[in-house]
């Protein structure tokens, strides 16, 4: 019996280190999105659809022999294009905040989700304003205020930044609506295609408006953005799937605040971009970090650890 408690215990133990090894390399993945923006030489515009193209016929494909695609009705699928559109313009925003000022610039606006969403959900769903979350994220925005009123330079790409951030906190709030009754797949797949439905239709105006000669992606921007497509977006979330399974929602949320640091390390050791970036900038970043170490602090307490459940 001892050794059956043994074996078990050892077993949970490499499961859970499996799932956190997962879930981390998802992040990763995620974080990673920035520097292939920069790296991929498209415009923003046309570098989201590539991606929304090669990831929604990925997803179709894969999802469809795993049979992990559930029947919804028009109604839901008509809802989620909407919001898959809302997350199309949101990439167009960060894409865009990256290619007018740089990697890290972009990811510390994106950082300033949590407080878009403290302020928009209760509006939406009519609940009451957690104060907390609003203070922490105004110490985000007092710290993206740093950066922008010193750095100057970097105006359009912090406004694309915030407004990326804005974007992604209505996708947030809108998909939560669906996640008890449509699995992740099904979700995800209907979200993006709807984005590359709506998005094309956009297109025409978007390059009328943003003209460029640079349409057809050459070789390279092929293979970056089939690796931006497949490895950060289609297996980051089949990592961030699997590791579910062993650790609870609120751990991988929670993780998931490490994204924008994990990108900013990627843009300093990748490009140097540490030595573009003045005091007002580190100035920031420092209060932006505060901020989410205090946000994940406070959740760990709320939500506390249960042994039986996992992380």
């Amino acid at each position: 019996m001892r050794h059956a408690l043994n074996f078990s215990f050892y077993r949970f133990t490499i499961f859970m280190k499996k799932a956190f090894f997962q879930l981390h390399i998802a992040i990763l993945l995620a974080g990673f999105t920035g520097v292939l923006g920069r790296l991929i030489t498209l415009n923003e515009g046309l570098l989201v659809w590539y991606r929304l193209l090669i990831s929604s016929v990925t997803m179709w494909i894969l999802f469809s022999l795993t049979k992990k695609l559930q029947r919804i009705s028009l109604k839901d699928i008509l809802k989620l294009s909407g919001i898959g559109f809302l997350s199309a313009m949101h990439w167009v925003c960060f894409y865009g905040s990256i290619k007018y000022a740089n990697i890290s610039v972009g990811l510390i606006c994106f950082s300033a989700v949590g407080f878009f969403t403290a302020l928009f959900e209760p509006m939406i769903y009519r609940k009451r304003i957690n104060g907390t979350e609003v203070l922490l994220g105004l110490i985000v925005i007092a710290g993206i205020y740093i950066i922008f009123h010193f750095d100057p330079k970097y105006k359009t790409g912090i406004i694309l930044g915030v407004l990326c951030a804005i974007l992604l906190a209505f996708v947030m709030i809108l998909t939560r609506q669906f996640v008890q009754r449509i699995n992740s797949q099904t979700l995800l797949t209907y979200q993006l295609s709807g984005g590359l439905v709506t998005l094309s239709l956009l297109m025409p105006f978007y390059l009328k408006r943003f003209p460029t000669s640079y349409i057809i992606p050459d070789l390279q921007d092929w293979m970056w953005l089939c690796i931006l497509a497949w490895f950060c977006s289609v297996f980051a979330f089949q990592f961030s799937v699997n590791s579910l399974k062993k650790l609870t929602a609120f751990t991988v949320n929670l993780s998931f605040n490490l994204e924008p640091v994990y990108g900013i390390i990627l843009a300093f050791l990748i490009y140097h971009e540490n030595k573009e970036l003045g005091w007002s900038f580190f100035t920031g970043l420092t209060l932006i970090i505060l901020a989410l170490c205090l946000q994940m602090l406070r959740v760990w307490r709320q939500e506390g650890f249960n042994p039986k459940q996992g992380t």
